[in-house]
């Protein structure tokens, strides 16, 4: 009998020895990575012996040149080739690595409160950027720098261990407190980080067998820990961060148990984010340009490593990969930038974004020339490590083609586009009029609001933010944007900061967008919407953006209400008053300008200003029912510009209340160029023997030549008119889009 007990009690010994997970509670140590390997790939390396850690490491350095994004062998060619390429980043790598390593000793703390080595307190967003270990990639550069000194090298993998101890001991900070060493973001982050530094230090003779073996548990022991806390789909960011790394993971590792159950959980959870999270119109959900672009580089990274191992990628994947890129080129100013959307961050102040890098990146992927008319001939610094030579090489002959896209829509994520060209001074204007149910965390009091850009020039800016400066709710909400406001009330309300305290803040309460109507054709676009922002003073708000093509634009705010409010635009921008609030303009380096005109009368404007930008608030006083209607009109020269000393008002060749066709009300305002006029505020108009009796109050576009008549409402999606001509009568049912 006791021989049965013992064949049973093998039996189940093997099975769970065959069955053991790699813990996630802990760091394995060199001696036990083995029994964790894959069963064939175990008895491969084993062959009657032990498997030593000079065997093992010896394994996957091999590996490494297989599989990683560029063969660690070439490293000390590449890192001469970084150099040439990127000289001006020897600085700032040095810069940034003699930070960390001043702030921080190589066997730092992980929990808050401590202090730097200099005695000042680390606060949470410091410790954050800590878990990230975005600088231990500088002080992996400073070492070559350095001639290979070791004791940058030392530092990095002094500094990995002391995570681990103090992990060990449960001495960090935990998502508990906000700041989460081992949330998925950071954890994800630092994975990245750590691998490109591994790869790079395997054939540095200071990088021991027993070091990258630690290195390797280290990051197995994140792998489980990403696997097991990252169960459940979680909308944003920060988990598709994690699950980039995860997948990266599973793929460099896959000679362990359970790194197959890490990948097709990874690609599950990533499918899943890509579905739910690029909108169907191609825009990522957070609508910003920033975000944008980081979920370029986490699919990147799972995309490349996947190929390169042969692993079969959904198709849906690559298009919607591709979709990324062919936004980027959708949105983008004439000069190949993009405008500021919400939380962009890369570069504090800054009034665009540079997309060369990340199209760059989708030239090397897809070689589509209207992707690589955004393209340079390197990649950007970030991405250079993660191409392999035959990659690098393509970028030497890229094809360009100039896209042709013109006026369109992400109607799913709420950005409507105005554009006549893609020549260096072709106009562009962008309406932000979407708020993401799910996540609105880095969306800004903006809605809608424009930013334009013409003749070269951001002649309506937004501006780039920083999560730790103290004015990032300045620059979040309504003062810092081209909207319009009722008395002293802004778009973006019951702001907080978060839990961590890192700086990063969020509204609890953004004005609700209504798309009303988008029209483009050849001769204008024109776009009305609605939100509530204003409801809980009860003001009904309304803007149409009305584009007369290769001219101009005009932004009508419509306010109503049962009470006197003050009522106002805010336009960014450094102005000067030249006929006091009713014609603003600004001019630029190139001797290109701005003016700003209103068509009615409104009473006051003031400047005002931070951190070097300023902008102008406009404001109509003490009524119940107002109509801002605004020419935007960018000049070329000044010449061309609008004459404030004229009486009679030419802006482009159209002019100002000069038409044939006469409107029944004082109140009406026109603009006429040829045979084309725009009316504001009209009900009646008649011209010789035509009349024209709409059912109630438009602004409406009427081109009258050759006996034939064309009629656009502007001002709502349908209307009614009857036409009389020569005393015949006809109704006719206006439709927007029709």
């Amino acid at each position: 009998m006791k021989y049965i007990h013992f064949f049973l009690w093998f039996v189940l010994f093997c099975t769970v020895a065959h069955a053991q997970k790699i813990p996630s509670n802990r760091v394995l140590t060199n001696n036990e990575l083995g029994s964790f390997l894959k069963d064939e790939v175990k008895s491969a390396l084993q062959n009657n012996a032990n498997i030593s850690e000079e065997k093992l490491a010896l394994y996957f350095r091999q590996k490494f040149t297989e599989r990683y994004f560029y063969n660690w062998e070439t490293a000390a060619e590449r890192f001469n080739e970084y150099c040439n390429l990127y000289p001006e980043l020897k600085k700032t790598h040095t810069e940034r690595a003699l930070d960390h390593i001043s702030k921080y000793k190589a066997k730092t703390v992980w929990k808050l409160p401590f202090n730097y080595q200099n005695g000042k307190p680390v606060n949470a967003y410091a410790i954050r950027h800590l878990a990230r270990q975005h600088k231990m990639v500088d002080i992996g550069y400073y070492y070559f720098y350095q001639n290979k000194d070791e004791r940058y090298l030392n530092y990095f993998t002094d500094q990995l261990s002391s995570l681990n101890t103090a992990f060990s001991n449960n001495n960090y900070e935990t998502i508990e407190d906000g700041n989460g060493i081992y949330e998925a973001f950071r954890s994800g982050y630092r994975v990245l980080n750590w691998l490109h530094l591994h790869n790079l230090f395997l054939g540095e003779s200071g990088y021991s067998d027993a070091e990258q073996l630690t290195t390797i548990a280290t990051l197995l022991q994140h792998a489980q820990h990403l696997y097991e806390h990252n169960q459940e789909f979680v909308s944003g960011n920060h988990q598709t961060r994690g699950l980039s790394a995860l997948a990266m993971l599973s793929i460099l590792f896959q000679d362990f148990n359970g790194a197959d159950n890490w990948y097709n959980h990874a690609m599950k959870l990533l499918n899943q984010h890509l579905e739910k999270e690029i909108n169907a119109d191609g825009f990522q959900f957070e609508r910003t340009v920033h975000y944008h672009i980081s979920d370029i580089g986490n699919y990147f990274y799972v995309y490349q490593l996947a190929k390169k191992s042969n692993l079969v990628i959904d198709v849906a994947w690559e298009q919607k990969l591709k979709s990324l890129f062919s936004t980027l080129a959708k949105i983008a100013y004439p000069d190949k930038s993009a405008p500021v959307l919400s939380d962009d961050t890369d570069t504090p102040w800054a009034e665009k974004n540079d997309i060369s890098g990340a199209m760059t990146l989708g030239y090397l992927l897809f070689e589509d020339s209207e992707i690589g008319y955004f393209a340079d001939n390197k990649l950007s610094a970030k991405f250079y490590w993660n191409a392999s030579e035959l990659q690098l090489k393509k970028l030497q002959n890229i094809k360009k083609k100039q896209p042709t896209y013109k006026s369109l829509a992400f109607d799913k994520t709420g950005y409507y586009i105005m554009r006549n060209g893609w020549g260096h001074n072709n106009q562009m204007l962008i309406i932000s009029a979407g708020l993401d149910a799910e996540k609105p965390d880095h969306q800004h009091g903006d809605m809608l609001g424009v930013q334009a850009m013409a003749n070269g020039q951001v002649i309506l800016p937004n501006y780039q933010v920083r999560y730790s400066l103290k004015d990032l709710e300045l620059f979040k909400n309504s003062l810092t944007k081209n909207v319009a406001l009722v008395d002293d009330e802004l778009q973006g309300k019951k702001y907080t900061s978060n839990k961590g305290g890192s700086g990063f803040g969020k509204f609890k309460s953004l004005p609700n967008p209504k798309v009303i109507a988008f029209e483009t054709n050849n001769n204008f676009d024109a776009f009305i919407g609605s939100h509530d922002g204003f409801e809980d003073v009860g003001v009904n708000y309304q803007r149409q953006v009305i584009y007369l093509k290769n001219d101009f634009w005009i932004v009508k705010d419509n306010f109503s209400s049962t009470k006197s409010h003050q009522y106002k635009q805010i336009w960014q921008g450094h102005y000067t008053f030249e006929n006091g609030s009713d014609l603003l303009r600004a001019t630029f380096e190139n001797g290109t300008g701005l003016d700003i005109f209103q068509l009615n009368a409104t009473d006051r404007v003031l400047s005002d200003g931070k951190r070097g930008k300023q902008w102008a608030t406009i404001t109509k006083n003490n009524q119940k029912t107002f109509q801002f209607i605004t020419v935007v009109y960018p000049f070329k020269t000044f010449d061309a510009r609008i004459d404030e000393d004229s009486q009679a008002k030419i802006i482009k060749g159209w002019k100002l209340n000069d038409c044939k066709w006469k409107a029944d009300s004082p109140k009406s305002i026109s603009l006429t160029k040829n045979n084309t006029s725009i009316f504001f505020s009209v009900k009646k108009l008649e011209h010789n023997t035509t009349k024209i009796e709409f059912d109630e109050v438009v602004d409406v576009w009427i081109h009258d030549e050759n006996n034939e008549l064309k009629i656009y409402v502007l001002s709502k999606p349908t209307a009614k008119a009857i036409i009389t001509k020569n005393k015949v009568q006809k109704a006719v049912n206006f439709d927007f889009n029709n």
